[in-house]
């Protein structure tokens, strides 16, 4: 129950980090594009996780028989499916964004049925259709705009690529240190879309990037959004089923919706309030099921 507990902790904090993060990337995303904002915000994470490392002394030897798991959660996680988001972001409204990607959870459930041979329980399906239809009084469906397909399609690809990452990741064993696993899955990713982002670096505008709100978004995403959520979100997830461990993935779009309230006077009603207790009950169940 402890390590449950905990589990949930680190979920419900990488979260909604990421809940927070759609309004950063859709300012930096409007000078740097989304595959060179990745490749950049991967560079910030990759200086930080290696200090983090070393400061606290980790073990970075991994088991042969593991490499191929760290290159597939690399190339997945963290070069396919955040490239997607942040072109699915760019292009797609918010409330589309907060649509396809509550997908996540479902999608989870399933790869790790089929995956890791999880079992699906009553309780599970209950929290994850509650925590859905939250998540579709908060966000809305009336004012999608259908016309980006393109956005749409590229939001989906990163839900389906992100839920397969996380589901891998319980195939490492619970004892590998997550700021290890972490920094190498980022490593791969970078050395994945190096060759991708070198042609195109020359096209950023060099003075741009010394804007405080650019580069303090840059260190926002590599640092915060990037090293700190990832390691707690792998973390999380080691403690808790896969399946259920997607459940928390929900608190991105409630972050996000009362953060645009308090921050940028956007304006929420009560099915707000309601979504947000029926998610909150859907990952109270998934807390209260002892292993």
């Amino acid at each position: 129950m402890k390590n449950t507990f905990l589990g949930s902790i680190c979920l419900i904090l990488a979260s909604s980090i990421w809940g927070g993060m759609y309004v950063v990337v859709k300012v930096v995303v409007s000078i740097i594009p989304p595959l060179e904002l990745v490749w950049l915000r991967y560079l910030v994470a990759i200086v930080a996780l290696l200090i983090i490392g070393f400061i606290s002394r980790q073990n970075w030897r991994i088991e042969k028989r593991y490499f191929l798991i760290i290159i597939a959660i690399g190339v997945i996680g963290n070069a396919i499916s955040i490239v997607a988001q942040e072109t699915g972001t760019m292009l797609s409204s918010a409330q589309m964004g907060a649509i396809i990607t509550s997908s996540t959870p479902a999608f989870m459930v399933i790869f790790a049925r089929l995956l890791i041979k999880e079992r699906l329980t009553l309780k599970k399906g209950l929290s994850v259709c509650l925590a859905t239809i939250g998540v579709f009084l908060i966000v809305g469906v009336g004012d999608v705009d259908l016309s980006s397909k393109l956005g749409g399609i590229s939001l989906l690809i990163a839900a389906l690529t992100w839920a397969l990452m996380s589901v891998l990741v319980k195939r490492l064993p619970s004892d590998y240190s997550q700021i290890v696993v972490t920094t190498y899955s980022i490593l791969v990713a970078l050395i994945v879309l190096t060759p991708f982002v070198l042609p195109r670096l020359n096209a950023i505008n060099i003075s741009q990037l010394t804007h405080p709100t650019i580069w303090g978004g840059l260190l926002y995403l590599g640092i915060i959004s990037t090293a700190c959520a990832f390691i707690l979100w792998n973390r999380g997830l080691q403690m808790l089923n896969a399946s259920s461990g997607g459940l928390f993935f929900f608190f991105q779009p409630l972050v996000g919706t009362l953060l645009g309230w308090l921050l940028l006077g956007e304006s929420i009603d009560g099915t707000f309030w309601v979504g947000s207790i029926l998610i909150l009950s859907g990952v109270l169940l998934v807390i209260r099921e002892k292993k």
